[in-house]
């Protein structure tokens, strides 16, 4: 048996049977002994860490010894896996999920872009309490969507040791496309260091776990490139904002294994089709802290869904997926060869990777690895060169937030960053074409004097891919491509515009909205009750920032007018400007924060209360 079938963690038989009948298969079939060929509904094959079938299910949460890249780890286990199995729902079915928290310390679930009720979200100290050690917790909800989810813990650092999984709700009616089978592609990052442990390096070093900075070498390399006096400068300008150009991830490959559904590389996890099938590939990106640059050498890939919601079909070569978003893909391999997923982290300091073959067994050649990219005067800002020096990252304090008890919200206020210097006239690499007083439909300024509906910011760069990317070398997703099949109901202009800023000190390592931790601010974020809002947010900071918002889509506008699409997780690049739509339907309180797990420990959290 090739060592991409090895199931590391024994399945029970229940979780066996589950998985078979979820495919109409035996058990062997479900464990991927023989092809599992897919039902008219295009369910998956096989998921390296089995299947669990709604509308009922039940998982039981505990710390176990389970091997990852063949050492001896101690995760966190859902019903005996880690990361944890494929939970398996429909439309239209009313969920009930039993937890179970074997651990001897609280935990949660929060399923990731679903929306229901403010109490079934599983964020400790916003919505409901958490669960105690010992204590079985239920969720129940209706299910009123469908598409590419996932699941994760809310509870301190435990999604790092692995407290994730996919969730899949398959549609009530036929989705507007049509594939013969399906895989689901989880990507995490692994490290064998306590989280904790991380996290106080990440506080006591900017650039800990940098091992890529630049050396003399690079230095004088760039002086025959760019001469003497622009390398100068610009190596200052890094120096006055304290980080290095090449601070593109805050954790690396130095610390992490990336693994694509809980396997390494060197285990290569195989996904079977049959030459001509036109397959399904569900991409989930649930790692901490790390973005894919994903492709599979090759073959042509059609993105069909972004964030569980379809989109109309766009093919790329490659895609960039941040942090807890999700990507479907349509591939179709005529040929009966293999064929590499790699999926490239952003700062290149590693890769996890998976097959797509005929059979067990084969394997296709790891495609040539990419040098780490500069940020260089394009990256430094859509800001510009001077708008950075405005932007005062120095004047950050108050004490560390600690694990994730969102539930004390008072604390002394601070003054907010200096933004002056920031000019958006003078950024370089933006959507230009979108700018206010600019010709064009989408343009024009609505009756209350804000931008029409739809359109692009000014500051916004929805047409790059981002740093490290060489456009010319491949297609690219990119933003501005993501287009709805049909309109959201809301029609409505929204009534306000609220705007927040993405702050931070890398050196002291905080994050906050507006210069404030969350453990700085007095209360929440207010949306009124139905209301229709602007949600605009500026990046002032040289790292992307993944942004969810929990219990409504937000309707990102990247310049397609009445077919924006809608999205739970929204990556916002340096220095850039982006806004979304919102319907505030959802009555309650609901966290907002950066999902880059590190940051919102750090302070990028807010709640937001609709009343």
């Amino acid at each position: 048996m090739a060592r991409s079938s090895v199931i590391t963690h024994p399945l029970s038989r229940r979780q066996i049977l589950k998985g078979g009948a979820a495919l109409g298969l035996g058990s062997a079939a479900a464990l991927g002994l023989r092809p599992a060929w897919a039902s008219p509904w295009g369910q998956t094959s096989v998921y390296a860490k089995g299947i669990e079938e709604g509308p009922e299910v039940a998982l039981a949460i505990r710390r176990e010894s389970i091997d990852i890249d063949g050492k001896q780890a101690r995760p966190i286990s859902i019903n005996g896996t880690s990361p944890g199995p494929l939970i398996r729902l429909k439309e239209g079915q009313d969920a009930v999920l039993k937890v179970t928290n074997l651990l001897d310390e609280p935990t949660s679930i929060h399923w990731h872009g679903l929306i229901l009720p403010p109490g079934m979200d599983g964020v400790p100290g916003v919505s409901f309490p958490g669960i105690a050690p010992g204590e079985t917790f239920t969720y129940r909800f209706p299910v009123h969507q469908n598409g590419t989810y996932w699941y994760h813990s809310h509870s301190g650092l435990q999604e790092q040791l692995g407290h994730a999984g996919p969730l899949i709700i398959d549609a009530a009616k036929r989705e507007p496309f049509r594939y013969d089978r399906e895989h689901v592609l989880l990507l995490t990052d692994w490290t064998f260091e306590d989280p904790m442990a991380v996290f106080r390096n990440l506080k006591t070093a900017e650039g800990y776990y940098n091992f890529q900075e630049r050396t003399v070498a690079d230095f004088f390399a760039d002086v025959r490139e760019k001469g003497f006096a622009a390398t100068a400068d610009m190596r200052g300008m890094w120096a006055k904002m304290r980080m290095s150009s090449r601070d593109i991830a805050d954790v690396t490959g130095s610390t992490y294994t990336y693994l694509l559904n809980g396997q390494s590389p060197e285990e290569n996890w195989t996904a079977l089709f049959k030459a001509g099938e036109r397959i399904r590939l569900r991409v989930i990106n649930g790692s901490a802290m790390s973005y894919f640059d994903v492709r599979i050498p090759g073959l042509k890939m059609t993105v069909v869904a972004a964030d569980g919601q379809p989109v109309q079909p766009v093919p790329v070569d490659e895609f960039r997926i941040a942090v807890a978003e999700t990507y479907d893909v349509l591939v179709t391999p005529e040929d009966d060869t293999a064929y590499t997923i790699f999926a490239e982290a952003m700062d290149r300091s590693g890769y996890a990777r998976a097959t797509l073959a005929p059979r067990e067994g084969m394997a296709a050649e790891i495609p040539e690895r990419r040098r780490i990219a500069d940020r260089g005067m394009e990256a430094m800002g859509a800001h510009g060169m001077g708008g950075m020096e405005g932007m005062d990252h120095s004047g950050m304090s108050g004490s560390d937030m600690q694990g994730m008890d969102h539930s004390g919200m008072n604390g002394s206020d601070m003054q907010g960053m200096d933004h002056s210097g920031m000019n958006g006239s003078d950024m370089q690499g933006m959507d230009h074409a979108n700018m206010p007083g600019m010709s064009g439909e989408q343009n024009r300024m609505n009756a209350n004097g804000m931008l029409a509906v739809g359109a692009a910011q000014p500051g916004s760069r929805y047409g790059q891919a981002g740093i490290g990317i060489d456009p010319d070398a491949r297609r690219i997703l990119v933003y501005r491509d993501l287009k709805a099949f049909t309109p959201w109901p809301d029609r409505r202009e929204p009534g306000r515009e609220l705007e927040l800023h993405l702050t931070g000190n890398m050196e002291r390592y905080i994050w906050s909205f507006d210069g404030k931790k969350f453990s700085e601010v007095k209360g929440p974020i207010h949306f009124e009750k139905d209301e229709r809002l602007r949600l605009i947010l500026i990046n002032d900071t040289m790292m992307e920032h993944p942004i969810h918002l929990h219990g409504m889509w937000m309707e990102l506008e990247n310049g397609q007018g009445e077919l924006i699409p809608r999205k739970h997780t929204l990556n916002i690049k340096p220095g850039e400007r982006v806004s979304a739509l919102i319907t505030a339907d959802a009555e309650g309180s609901w966290a907002f924060h950066c999902h880059l797990l590190y940051h919102m420990d750090a302070g990028m959290f807010r709640v937001v209360k609709v009343s």
